[in-house]
């Protein structure tokens, strides 16, 4: 059976644009099920300033929370050298803290300077140089080329400019690098065409996927880049997630439903789906309101299940 690997960013990405906010422990809870329930990479949290992303305000204290478990591997996005020391200050003494960072590109000038207060190419820059400071203290490194399928201020984005970007980013020597559709405007036609040519123009580098569902896309757009040659998907469950910087940008792809997606083509993940769906209704009570995933309001198949 073929496999791939979940990454749930449902703590971080998920929940950075939710008006609910959630506690610490709340989040902990979340992570803990997510991993009870089998994954094994999670984004537990962003080092941003907490007046920009309120909801990331207790990144320290969530991470020091977190079970200790040796075969999970903890993410943190970082955005710049300050953020990036911030998680190698979670690791000081004998605390675990974060295992890996990951450090986000972004694929037109515009939404790099509303984002992260940089050029597209300045982006590209201090990714490369966050890459190599992480590892040389010790620390995992991944990046996201974002806004990779159009920005919501300039337009579509063309495929040539993605490649060139992963090919310099390729040079630090990421763990992987991860072709994002952060506001949701990919087709599965545009999603196979980028990972099949990255896939030859790297074929060494580990190729991530991360698709929002925002015009109902990205499921489809997750299993081209499957077949294309990604073998890292993220997704969040319950569907959370959005951009705070990007407007009309709404939640993730729900894990419960690509796990049914991949489970149903006969896929494996090595993560449960009926419990992700049990953490989904979990989401829901405490957001408040119905979640937009939606395997986790109809069921498994067969019905029951």
């Amino acid at each position: 059976m073929a496999k791939i690997e979940i990454v749930e960013v449902g703590a971080r990405d998920g929940l950075q644009n939710e008006q609910v906010l959630f506690s610490t422990e709340q989040k902990v809870e979340l992570i803990t099920r997510a991993i009870n329930a089998g994954v094994k990479r999670l984004e537990v949290a962003s080092f941003v300033h907490p007046a920009r992303v309120p909801q990331m305000a207790d990144a320290e204290a969530v991470i020091a929370a977190l079970p200790d478990i040796k075969d999970v591997t903890y993410i943190g996005l970082v955005l710049n050298k300050r953020g990036l020391f911030r998680a190698l200050e979670t690791r000081d003494g004998n605390k675990r803290g974060v295992d890996e960072v990951g450090c986000v590109a972004i694929a037109s000038d515009t939404f790099a300077d509303k984002n992260q207060g940089q050029t597209s190419d300045e982006s590209v820059t201090i990714s490369k140089e966050i890459i190599t400071l992480a590892k040389e203290n010790g620390l995992g490194a991944q990046v996201t080329i974002s806004a990779a399928f159009g920005c919501p201020f300039e337009g579509r984005v063309p495929q040539s400019k993605v490649i060139d970007m992963a090919l310099e980013l390729a040079e630090a020597g990421p763990r992987e690098i991860a072709i994002a559709d952060t506001i949701g405007v990919g087709s599965p036609l545009r999603a196979r065409e980028i990972f099949t040519k990255l896939r030859a123009e790297l074929p060494d580098m580990p190729l991530r996927a991360h698709f929002h569902n925002t015009r109902n896309t990205g499921l489809a757009n997750a299993w081209a880049a499957y077949e294309a040659g990604a073998t890292i998907l993220d997704a969040s469950v319950a569907g959370l997630g959005g951009c705070p910087f990007a407007p009309k940008a709404t939640g993730n792809i729900g894990t419960e439903d690509l796990l049914y997606l991949l489970a149903e083509s006969d896929v494996e993940t090595g993560v449960s789906l009926d419990e992700m769906i049990d953490l989904a209704k979990w989401v829901e009570v405490h957001l408040g309101r119905t979640p937009p995933a939606m395997v986790s309001q109809a069921g498994g198949f067969p019905i029951g299940n």
